[in-house]
């Protein structure tokens, strides 16, 4: 689990400041780039544990934001500054920080 965790602070710290940049940079130039929306995102995390670690870190990611998880636990709705294309925002999130929140805590 030592380097589950390890791998996943990485990760977190590279989206970080990978979000802050794209913010900021949106802030600073003349022209937005922002193409904001709420994308369903499927859920495999189950436990309380691990849908509000991965809302938690969702949010924290500037630019985004966890709207609502449905009643059932199936699907979290994400609210997104940056929405090009709701399946790759989707993938982003399951493949990125779902995958690594189950590693760590299954």
């Amino acid at each position: 689990k030592l380097l589950a965790a390890v791998g996943f602070a990485a990760f977190f710290v590279y989206e970080l400041v990978l979000s802050n940049l794209r913010v900021a940079w949106d802030v600073i130039t003349p022209r937005a780039h922002r193409r904001p929306g709420i994308v369903a995102v499927p859920l495999d995390a189950k436990s309380d544990h691990e849908i509000t670690l991965l809302s938690i870190l969702v949010t924290l990611t500037p630019g985004t934001l966890v709207v609502d998880v449905s009643d059932d636990r199936g699907v979290m709705y994400v609210h997104s500054m940056f929405v090009d294309d709701p399946d790759e925002e989707r993938r982003k999130i399951k493949d990125g920080f779902e995958r690594r929140v189950l590693e760590l805590l299954r």
